[in-house]
């Protein structure tokens, strides 16, 4: 099936909310595409200024492609004493022309930028920066949601053949090193 692949980097976060009364916060993100969903690792750093340097990868048809308009983040804080988590803000992050253009040039790289992070009460408490790319026209063989295969066109399958022959090359190499009977001439 054709599709693409949309990476998304989170890099940090600037100025958001500190939910937590006692204590550093810990600070996570959920990023949702579409109906795909990845959460990212406890921050590192202080509310002012948190790091999270992380990358995630979602593959997506042709048709996600086509529906997809936007990514969703959400920036959680892991409360002190409690099991349940805090909801700090989310930023919405409209991706449908990037597709599409990505989709027209067959690549597209967009370098780290802020992206607004709207609280419940629909008002602005700081910054989170991420970076996209989006690489189309790949084939994604699904064995299964989150377990997919990628080829990107006939190299791989050229560089795999190789692969399998040296292996197979190596496999006979402990045979090179001693004397054969006449029996194992026929197998090589």
């Amino acid at each position: 099936m054709k599709g693409g692949i949309l990476e998304v980097f989170l890099e940090t976060a600037k100025g958001i909310r500190h939910t937590n009364l006692i204590g550093k916060p810990k600070y996570y993100v959920i990023i949702e595409c579409g109906i795909q969903q990845h959460k990212s690792k406890s921050s590192k750093g202080e509310h002012h200024n948190v790091s999270w340097n992380e990358k995630f990868t979602f593959e997506l048809s042709m048709s996600e492609c086509q529906k997809l308009t936007h990514l969703r983040l959400r920036i959680m804080d892991t409360e002190l004493f409690a099991n349940n988590t805090g909801f700090v803000g989310e930023a919405k992050v409209y991706v449908e022309e990037i597709l599409n253009e990505g989709n027209e040039k067959g690549f597209i790289e967009l370098t780290p930028k802020p992206y607004n992070v709207v609280l419940d009460d629909e008002s602005y408490k700081g910054q989170v920066k991420i970076g996209l790319k989006f690489i189309s026209n790949t084939v994604i063989n699904e064995r299964g949601r989150g377990l997919a295969d990628i080829e990107r066109g006939s190299d791989d399958t050229v560089w795999m053949k190789l692969v399998n022959f040296c292996k197979m090359s190596l496999l006979r190499l402990p045979v090179l090193g001693r004397k054969l009977n006449p029996d194992e001439y026929k197998q090589i």
